[in-house]
């Protein structure tokens, strides 16, 4: 079995960024290959996606496989599991940053949630946060 493309937590979040303009896989793959019309970015994060076409540029196959297959975080942070629930389901997360607690707290649909389960890296988990309240998940290390 052929395992999940690795994209870093930088290029999960410019890829789905993309995502988030519109831009469907085909798109995505073309225009980022041809560095054709790549937008400017605004938002918090202020993306640079010439890197994105740099990292496709230098990585074509495990890019395309990221875009149309799926892909798997590297090394996942609190701050940018926040930040990649913002981006991919355009979302305000709860970030909690209290000392040896530390998490990120979402709403999230049953796609949401699997989607988000497939993207994490390894040391993560997601549990329901309020039994009785469906589709609230705390996101946490798996130890501390």
């Amino acid at each position: 079995m052929e395992t999940k493309a690795k994209l870093s937590q930088w290029d999960a979040l410019m890829l789905e960024g993309l995502r988030g303009l519109g831009w469907t896989d085909e798109e995505i793959v073309r225009r980022i290959r041809e560095r054709d019309g790549l937008p400017a970015d605004d938002s918090i994060y202020e993306f640079d996606y010439a890197q994105l076409a740099d990292f496709a540029a230098a990585n074509p196959e495990t890019f395309e496989r990221a875009v149309r297959e799926g892909y798997a975080i590297k090394y996942n942070t609190v701050r940018g599991i926040r930040s990649w629930i913002n981006v991919a389901f355009a979302q305000e997360p709860e970030l909690v940053l209290e000392a040896g607690n530390e998490s990120v707290v979402a709403k999230l649909t049953p796609a949401e949630r699997e989607r988000l389960l497939s993207v994490l890296s390894y040391g993560w988990a997601v549990r329901e946060e309020r039994p009785g309240e469906a589709g609230t998940y705390r996101i946490e290390p798996i130890q501390r």
